[in-house]
Formats: C-alpha cells, structure tokens, sequence
C-alpha cells in the first residue's frame, strides 16, 4: 500500500545553484539547470552521502559527529522568500544570497510541509523533505555585504519562512521553468505532538 499521496499541488522552479564553498561563503551560484545525482547537486559543499551533525542536531550528537546527509539541499518557497524581504523593508532578497539550492513558486506556506513529504519532477527527479531550515545568521552576513544595516533583520523576518533542507532520492536532470508535484504521507498526525515537544 503506497505511504506517499501525490497532491494536486505544484511548483515551479524559479531559481538553481550551489554553495561552493561554505568555509569561504554561504552565498550561492546560480545556474540554468543541474544534473542531479544521490550525493545532491555537483559542486555544492553540502553535498555527499554523509556530513558532520551541526547544531540542527545537537540535542542527539556531539558536534561534528558523522551522520547521514539528509541536508544536501535548501529549497525555498519564492512567497516566502519575497514575505521576508518585505518585511525587512528590502525590495529583494537574491537567492544566491541566502545560500538556495532551489528557489520554487506555487506551495502555500511550503516551509511547514509535513517532513518526509517528496518533490517530483516530471522527468522523475525526486528530492526528500528532511525538516524546517531554522533561520540562523549566516544568511544575513551575506544580505549585510548588499545592504548595509540589513544583515540582522533577516533572522527575525525569515522566522517560519526559510524553507527547507532536503535530499535527493532519485537523480536526473532539473532546470529553471520545470514542475515539481508534492507528495506527503499519507497518515495522520501524531496526536502526542504537543506534549512530546512540552517535555
């Protein structure tokens, strides 16, 4: 019995790129299209089957602990990126900035799809949700370096709008302009939520 419904909601890709270096930057390069394989997008300095646990995960490893890479890309929502410009007073937020993996239009409130919910290309590409990316203060370094004084909105603005980390599940090519169907799991949500996260 399948676990994963596809839904009528779709995205369209918007923006592509990579981090190339993430001891130089966070900021990203952009790119028309990107040959995909299980180790994420080539180039990115994300990339590859495992990472050292950061403080996403600290709560379960000692810092620099080897894990499974499940945060090989960040896919932001385009509505969400432009809700946080908006709100720092910017009239735009450049994804390379940021430090995007994929920019994508079309999915309301796309940063709080249920974890494990998949992104599926038409040509077969399949990109896993891992969890909500926390806004943190790498991002605004780079938004500091465009608009001087801005830098430290940005944690603030981008709270609940900073899309997601994600990895790739099955590879192919992606390019600006294509379509990305979601598809979620298909049970219901854990009743015990609220008093897990209370503990």
């Amino acid at each position: 019995m399948p676990a994963l419904k596809p839904t009528s909601f779709t995205a369209k890709i918007t923006w592509l790129g990579h981090v190339p270096s993430r001891e130089a930057s966070l900021r990203a390069v952009a790119a028309g299209s990107v040959d995909v394989t299980l180790d994420g997008f080539p180039g990115e300095d994300h990339g590859g089957p495992t990472r050292p646990s950061c403080v996403r995960v600290r709560s379960q490893y000692t810092p620099g602990t080897e894990i499974r890479n499940t945060r090989q890309l960040s896919i932001l929502s385009a509505e969400e990126l432009a809700a946080t410009a908006t709100e720092m007073g910017l009239e735009r937020i450049d994804p390379a900035w940021v430090g995007a993996s994929l920019v994508i239009e079309g999915i309301p409130n796309f940063t709080h799809v249920p974890p494990a919910s998949r992104l599926m290309s038409e040509s077969g590409v399949g990109l896993a949700v891992d969890i909500e990316n926390r806004p943190c203060i790498y991002p605004g370094k780079e938004i500091e370096e465009e608009a001087q004084g801005m830098g430290k909105l940005y944690k603030p603005a981008a709270k609940g709008r900073r899309g997601v980390t994600a990895w790739v599940e099955h590879g192919g090519r992606l390019a600006v302009g294509d379509v990305l169907t979601l598809h979620v799991p298909d049970q219901p949500v854990w009743p015990h939520l609220d008093a897990a996260r209370a503990s």
